[in-house]
């Protein structure tokens, strides 16, 4: 299989977030049209948007459970990959059964309650959160992530902090042999720590 840099879960994903949120605007759009072609088309475009980004829902939440069992990570970013995980089952699970009732719904020539509206909403909620907390994994914990950025040349027109000592400080960084003695200690952040994925240590922090 083609190894992804961190894996597959990233790739699937996008789809997934997009896919769901179009799903559950659609409807709302759909309540304030009067334009009835238009009102049918949202309808059909909304189930088919459900029904695939469900579909993806499913191979994102199996990448996702190889990259919780895989990826390098510490205690703290352990707890956040957890929380993910359960915001993202809660997530997976009712839009599985929206997909259900809509493709029943759709086979037997019915159309969607208020009741299915206030679920379609509630998944939508969900889907927010489990994509936030996601995007904390790689943003806050740097999760998946292999390198720091380098820092720009002087004059590039930015107003930043250097940070070259930090990043020539990296475990298996080739530059650290040579680098200069930092004039203070610097304390790393928490994406370079050595760690090890669950499947090496059993996960004991």
């Amino acid at each position: 299989m083609i190894q992804i840099i961190p894996n597959w879960h990233p790739v699937f994903v996008h789809f997934t977030v997009a896919l769901l949120s179009l799903a559950v605007i659609f409807p709302l759009v759909d309540q304030v049209l009067n334009n009835a072609k238009l009102k049918e088309q949202l309808q059909i475009m909304a189930r088919w948007n459900l029904w695939l980004g469900t579909g993806f829902g499913i191979v994102t939440a199996l990448a996702g459970w190889d990259a919780y069992n895989t990826v390098e990570h510490d205690a703290a970013s352990h707890a956040a990959m957890t929380l993910h995980l359960y915001w993202a089952l809660a997530t997976l699970a009712v839009f599985v059964m929206l997909s259900s009732w809509s493709i029943w719904r759709t086979y037997t020539n019915r159309k969607n309650g208020a009741l299915f509206t206030v679920l379609l909403l509630a998944g939508g909620a969900l889907l927010l959160s489990t994509a936030w907390h996601g995007g904390e994994l790689v943003y806050r914990y740097g999760l998946g992530v292999m390198s720091l950025p380098q820092s720009a040349p002087a004059g590039d027109g930015h107003d930043h902090e250097h940070v070259q000592a930090v990043i020539t400080a990296q475990p298996g960084n080739p530059e650290n042999q040579a680098a200069a003695p930092l004039p203070k200690p610097v304390k790393l952040p928490a994406n370079v720590r050595a760690v090890k994925p669950h499947n090496a240590d059993g996960h004991t922090h």
